[in-house]
């Protein structure tokens, strides 16, 4: 029985990869900030003059702000800027459908290499 020597990739396609995935890796890092599908919120909640108790801050926090050279004024920005936490069900349900989609693309293709390296060991088995 022979064994099994996978067919090699030239380097020119080896360095073809790594430049297909460096560029997927940023595509995918950098199109949901792109199209505002990830970060903080898109609009800070606006407080007319605000003071310290207006941002709900407490006197341990106020003393933290005054050392990091923030008044009200300033760290209001800051404080207001809140996380959205709100879920966008159609995003996560096409991220779904992509995973899903991905993974019976790759189990597929792993079936389909998988038979012919056991025909070629095997070839009697059928």
């Amino acid at each position: 029985m022979t064994r099994y020597t996978p067919p090699e990739q030239s380097r020119t396609m080896q360095f073809v990869d790594i430049i297909f995935l460096l560029v997927a890796i940023f595509v995918a890092l950098w199109l949901p900030l792109k199209l505002g599908l990830a970060g903080a919120a898109k609009e800070v909640t606006k407080i007319e003059n605000p003071t310290w108790e207006a941002l709900q801050q407490t006197a341990g926090q106020v003393v933290q702000w005054e050392k990091l050279g923030y008044d009200p004024a300033k760290a209001h920005d800051v404080i207001q800027n809140r996380f959205n936490y709100e879920l966008d069900w159609m995003a996560g349900g096409l991220m779904a459908g992509v995973l899903i989609g991905y993974f019976v693309f790759l189990f597929r293709a792993s079936e389909k290499e998988y038979r012919e390296v056991i025909a070629e060991k095997f070839p009697d088995s059928k």
